[in-house]
């Protein structure tokens, strides 16, 4: 193999494989320190660069940073990456000194931004303090989007959403609740240097086909648009008996919420295998902890009513069968169609988007399933001036996704109003610095810790079924949000080698808790894999190898995929061969100065 690059900066962001894993690459070991410090107040405004919305993710998130997490290879749990989010979120100062300064004369540019959701917002955080004019347009009465219409209050608190993005909101933002935009046409003719269009997917799929769909309508609700009722409180009760329709966690936050408007037999009935479904892991295990039944493997035939008055749906059993190439088919196992009574279905199998207002003699081309083709790097559409982001860009997919896209959405107006090519990304910011104090004496706290992962607590039941606004998860408090944060690898700290000081002493080698480091001879990555002193069983991790070693003409072959990040081998290291260096990596950001 050929000596691995590392002045290449994502290789040790790969390395880093929580942060690699989330869409905004948030430094999640950097804020875990800080929170481990008590530093609350500097770990939320590392969240705040990055995802924007940490109150909000520090509850919601879909937490793709945590199968990622290295503890999930030495420990049965990942480290609680998401719920130390929240830590931060709750213990913060007053944060108003630290947001960004918008200047007294702007740049000239106006932006506008239809649809208020996390998209949205984000591109108004990063181009407002560049002096761009922000006009945002939203027919909801308050910003926010899906966060606001579609995650219920027990999980999302109002007050911490309003805070989060009224932060965003008081960076000089014109704002337009309220509006509906019926017409792309009429904004692009009002001037504007660019447009964002970040409206989700705002239309729910239905079942329209499916027999008894129309007699039973008023009792047939979509998941999405009900959820946004009771969000706005239109809505304030459904009937005793419901079934809940999808395997999503839009259809764990029906059925929950139905729980708390009087539904008393809530079941969720799904077509695909309990193993296969959508929804999260955390959400399925809430909503039974909450008496819903899960029903798998139950395909729906009917809706069925009499005199008009829906009495519930008939389903039909299948089990899952894979071809050689793994593709699933639902087939039917012949018992006997299963009826279940209902007062009030919710179907919540999946979300699209719906582009009326959007005139079709723009430039502005569509694919088959009338999704906008957008450059999946810039979210610039084939109308140069409009851009595209969340779920409105590439589909449904979750708040995090979203937010990270309008960081390059920003990036991208940020570049077209100056007139330059949108290709051209700046670089990230990345630093590599050593922790060394000592001999044996590190910055960062190199023990790992053998404390399981911390259950975070809930309200009592019986309260929180009672209160649809009552929070069920009470959060960390600082003690165990410091015991949970020392779980962490600290897996941005590198092990940095030095060819040139290295005797081949081995020592390294042998001191070595999880048998990372290996001395050999060189071969091919395949070749190289079989020889290390222990199994190299994720091959998508990289290999760490050294140039060819003077003494003996072997290489150094570290696997990054199990090292600990422990500095053992850099304190046993006779000769500073091996060094323990905190790497940083921000991704580029508009408002990191893209402009200059």
């Amino acid at each position: 193999m050929e000596p691995t690059n590392v002045h290449d900066p994502e290789y040790y962001h790969k390395v880093v494989d929580c942060q690699y894993a989330c869409p905004a690459h948030t430094p999640v070991p950097e804020y875990i320190r800080l929170i481990a410090a008590e530093k609350y107040t500097e770990a939320y405004m590392v969240n705040w660069e990055s995802n924007v919305f940490p109150g909000v993710l520090g509850r919601t998130c879909d937490r793709p940073c945590e199968p990622a997490c290295r503890r999930g290879r030495v420990d049965e749990e990942p480290v609680a990456i998401c719920r130390l989010k929240r830590v931060a979120a709750d213990n913060k100062g007053d944060i108003t000194h630290l947001l960004p300064k918008i200047p007294t004369k702007g740049n000239g540019k106006r932006i506008a931004l239809i649809g208020a959701g996390p998209a949205s917002l984000t591109v108004a955080r990063d181009l407002a303090p560049l002096g761009y004019e922000i006009h945002v347009f939203d027919e909801q009465i308050k910003g926010g989007g899906m966060m606001r219409s579609q995650i219920p209050s027990f999980r999302l608190p109002e007050t911490v959403l309003d805070e989060e993005v009224n932060n965003i909101l008081n960076l000089g933002i014109h704002q337009h609740f309220k509006t509906y935009v019926s017409s792309l046409k009429s904004v692009l003719d009002d001037g504007y240097d660019a447009v964002f269009i970040g409206t989700g997917a705002p239309r729910g799929r239905d079942l329209s086909n499916l027999p008894g769909r129309a007699e039973g309508a008023a009792n047939i609700h979509i998941g999405i648009e009900w959820l946004a009722s009771v969000a706005f409180e239109h809505t304030k009760k459904i009937g005793k008996k419901v079934i809940v329709l999808g395997g999503g966690n839009t259809a764990m936050d029906c059925c929950r919420t139905s729980r708390r408007l009087g539904g008393e037999e809530v079941k969720v009935v799904v077509r695909s295998p309990f193993s296969e479904m959508r929804a999260s892991p955390w959400e399925k295990e809430d909503a039974m902890h909450e008496d819903i039944p899960i029903l798998d493997n139950h395909v729906p035939i009917s809706f069925v009513s009499e005199n008009g008055q829906l009495k519930g749906m008939t389903f039909e059993k299948v089990h899952a069968v894979y071809d050689e190439k793994g593709k699933r088919s639902l087939v039917p196992t012949g018992e006997p169609h299963v009826f279940i009574e209902a007062d009030d279905v919710l179907v919540a199998i999946g979300q699209e988007n719906y582009f009326p207002w959007i005139e079709r003699d723009l430039g502005i081309e569509f694919d088959k399933w009338e999704m906008p083709n957008v450059n999946s790097t810039t979210f610039q559409s084939t109308n140069e001036k409009v851009f595209f982001g969340g779920d409105a860009a590439l589909g449904p997919k979750n708040v995090i996704t979203a937010v990270a896209q309008g960081h390059s959405a920003a990036v991208s107006i940020d570049l077209y109003c100056q007139g330059k090519p949108l290709d051209v990304r700046p670089d990230p910011f990345t630093n590599l610095v050593s922790q060394k104090m000592g001999i044996h004496e590190w910055s960062y706290d190199s023990i790992v810790a053998d404390d399981d992962r911390f259950v975070v607590p809930q309200a009592a039941k019986a309260v929180t079924l009672s209160d649809r606004k009552k929070e069920v998860e009470l959060g960390f408090d600082k003690l165990v949000g410091f015991k949970e944060a020392e779980r962490c690898l600290n897996c941005d700290v590198q092990t940095v080698f030095t060819e040139n000081r290295c005797i081949e002493c081995d020592a390294c080698m042998d001191i070595c808790p999880t048998d990372c480091i290996t001395f050999t001879v060189n071969g091919t990555e395949e070749d190289l894999r079989t020889r290390l002193k222990a199994p190299s069983l994720h091959l998508n991790q990289d290999l760490l190898v050294s140039n060819t070693l003077a003494a003996t003409g072997r290489v150094m072959v570290k696997d990054e995929d199990v090292c600990l990040h422990c500095g053992l081998c850099a304190e046993r290291c006779p000769t500073s061969a091996w060094d323990m260096q905190k790497f940083f990596y921000n991704t580029t950001k508009a408002h990191h100065g893209c402009s200059h």
